[in-house]
């Protein structure tokens, strides 16, 4: 089963592609990070801080996930950094959903079909 899946959405390298995007959007604390960049507006860690009971710090390395997953990019602006969302892992993971709810839909119907 295996080798006929690993041809379409399980395939090692879509895996490796989504697999990080999903992980970072895991965490309440980047999710909120996530809608303050929403707006399209570069915000520094200390704007992005307001309102969040969490150190610098943290924040930083909840930039950091997101960063790596390709989420936000970081820009520096003199001795501050700023950092803004980049949509389109986002809208890639969206489409990936997508593609795996039809191919369930199609097996549901299959079944449906079946059963009947």
């Amino acid at each position: 089963m295996l080798s006929r899946t690993a041809k379409g959405l399980v395939a090692p390298r879509l895996l490796r592609r989504y697999a990080p995007v999903f992980a970072a959007l895991s965490d309440e604390t980047r999710l909120t990070l996530l809608a303050k960049l929403s707006d399209g507006v570069p915000c520094s860690i200390a704007r992005l801080g307001d309102g969040l009971e969490i150190s610098r710090q943290a924040i930083t390395k909840h930039l950091h996930v997101l960063e790596n997953a390709g989420i936000v990019r970081r820009e520096t602006a003199g001795r501050e950094c700023l950092f803004e969302l980049d949509a389109r892992p986002l809208e890639e993971a969206r489409d990936y959903l997508s593609r795996v709810a039809s191919q369930w839909d199609q097996a549901l119907a299959r079944l449906k079909k079946f059963v009947e």
